[in-house]
Order: C-alpha cells, then structure tokens, then sequence
C-alpha cells in the first residue's frame, strides 16, 4: 500500500513539472521553457523574494510588449510612398502655371494690361524682405578654382536688406594652371517658368538701372547677361562699376544701361554693342579690386526706372551699328 501511495505521489509530481510555460524572448522568439528542475520537490521563497520577482517578471514582460508594440506597427500606419502619384501631382503643378501663363498674356505683359505697362514709370525688380528673397540668388568666389576668398549671404538688420560679406585673397591656387585669384561675386538665378522653361526680363521700357546700396568704399562690378541658348555667348556680359562711398549711410546709384560695355571672358571687347534690354537672363555683382582683406555689401532693393532727362542712345562709338566704317 506504502508503494501504491509513492507511486500515485510522484506521477502527480511529475504531471505538475511536465506543465510548459511560454516564454517570450527578444533574442529566441516564442519558445517553452521550465518544465522541471533537477529535483521534483520545488523550493519555497520566502514572501518577499517571491513578490520582487513577480514585480521584476512583470516589469520584463511589460517591457518586452512595449518593444513588441514598437516594432509591429499595422499598414495603416505606414506612410504611403507612391512615385506615380508625385509625378502626377508636378505635372499638374506645370499644367497649372502653364495655364495662368497663357492667361496672362492674353490679358498683357506680367498679367497687366499694356496701358499699365507702357505708363510705367518705375519697377522694383529685386528686393530683400525674407528668406524666399535669398533663395534667388547665389554667391560664388574663387573657391571653385582653388583660390581662399570666402563669401557668404545673409539677411541684414530687422530682415529689410541682404548682406553680402567675406574676406577677398588674391593668392593664386598652387596649382600650376592659373597665375591669378581674388574674386567674389553674387548672381541672381534665372527666372524659371513651367516645365522649367527659361524666363527672361524686358526692361525695353525704361533706360536707368537704380540701387540703394551701402558699403565699405570697395569698387564693385555691376554685370547684366543676356538670355541666349549660343554656347559660345555664354560668357558674354555686359558691366559698368559701382563705387560705395563706405559709411553708415546709404547711397542711391543710378547707372543709365547706356554706360555698359560689351565683354567676353572678363575682357572688355574692341567691338561694343548696345545691351539688348528685352531679353535679361540674371544680374551680378563681383568684388575683384586686388585689395585682400574682409568686406561687405548690403543691398536693399534692386530696381529700374525710366529717366526723363537722359536721352543718350549708347555710349561708345566704336559699335558696328552706329559706325560700321570703323569695322569695314
């Protein structure tokens, strides 16, 4: 009977240690585990070793499904990444401005009526109020030839200017190619339309380039290209200088677009031609006076107005189109 009694004792034992338990793991997954120790008999914890480590087991399991929680996530919470829908919507951004466009001019240049234009007296082109203002324009120097000049393009005081500042050297890159450096200059960006198609600026209607401009006495390059598609125009610009006085006071400059001269490749041109106001691509200003050391330009608007008491045509008479015998 003694025996019996062993032997229904330790089946029971052995049913209860055979029981598995599920075990969650970040390492091994889902797998079962504690079926049984060495010893049938169990060893009893004490009251308050066994509540800390069903707090630490809860903590480990609380733990775990936050972890679980992070890592599943359902499909709907995924965003959506579909290249056929942006393509879609920047063509129907083109198609937009390409609309506006044609409607525009049926209504007139700029989408003004031509009376409005043509009366026109006065237009401010470029202007400095916010940061979208800055992305029009660029600055480069000679880094791109392994020159040291450094120039940068901020916002001036109270946002109401642009300030254009760095430090101009004239040291030549060690590069055995080019004997001269020291240039920094800021262009403005080509005017884009839709499907990116170059714009350009028509200033026909008016005869004087106007600036308010403050600076440190430093002699600057105005540049104006032309818009042209001819590779070998490409370099072609046409400049005229602008002294700063220096000073804490701004300055207003009026320069006639008569008084620019014709160069290509930085080289003033024997032959001069007039420059040809309907068709603007971009405006500059380059800093190349040789003089190293740290400078500044701030600029305030850049506009254009028709001047009634200027009357010259062009200001140089060696042109093909005023005196072609000169050129026979």
């Amino acid at each position: 009977m003694a025996s019996v009694h062993k032997l229904l004792n330790g089946t029971y034992i052995l049913r209860k240690c055979l029981k598995p338990r599920v075990v969650f793991s970040p390492f091994w997954g889902t797998h079962f585990a504690d079926y049984c120790s060495s010893s049938f008999q169990k060893p009893v914890a004490a009251p308050g070793k066994a509540s800390s480590q069903r707090k630490t087991k809860w903590n480990l399991e609380e733990h775990h499904q936050r972890e679980v929680a992070l890592e599943i996530t359902s499909p709907e919470d995924k965003p959506e990444i579909s290249f056929d829908k942006a393509i879609k919507e920047e063509m129907k951004g083109h198609f937009r401005h390409l609309k506006d466009d044609i409607v525009n001019y049926w209504i007139g240049p700029e989408g003004r009526p031509l009376h409005e234009v043509l009366m026109e007296q006065a237009k401010v082109v470029w202007q400095f109020r916010s940061k979208e203002d800055l992305d029009k324009w660029t600055v480069t120097s000679d880094k791109a030839i392994g020159g040291r000049s450094e120039v940068f393009l901020k916002m001036g005081r109270n946002n109401q200017s642009a300030l254009l500042y760095g430090t101009l050297s004239s040291e030549a890159p060690q590069d055995g190619e080019s004997g001269r450096s020291g240039y920094c200059a800021m262009v403005s960006k080509i005017p884009r339309g839709p499907f990116e198609m170059k714009r350009s600026y028509d200033w026909s209607h008016f005869n004087t380039l106007y600036l308010r401009v403050r600076g440190d006495g430093r002699p600057w390059m105005v540049n104006i290209r032309e818009d042209t598609d001819i590779i070998q125009r490409k370099d072609q610009m046409y400049s005229y200088f602008m002294f700063t006085r220096g000073g804490p006071y701004w300055q207003e400059v009026k320069i006639p677009f008569s008084k620019f001269f014709f160069s290509n490749q930085g080289r003033i041109r024997d032959a001069q031609y007039q420059l040809p106001l309907d068709k603007i691509s971009s405006i500059g200003f380059t800093l190349a006076d040789k003089v190293d050391g740290p400078f500044f330009l701030e600029i305030d608007f850049i506009g254009i107005f028709t001047d009634p008491a200027h009357t010259e045509e062009f200001a140089y008479e060696n042109s093909p189109e005023l005196n072609p015998r000169l050129f026979k």
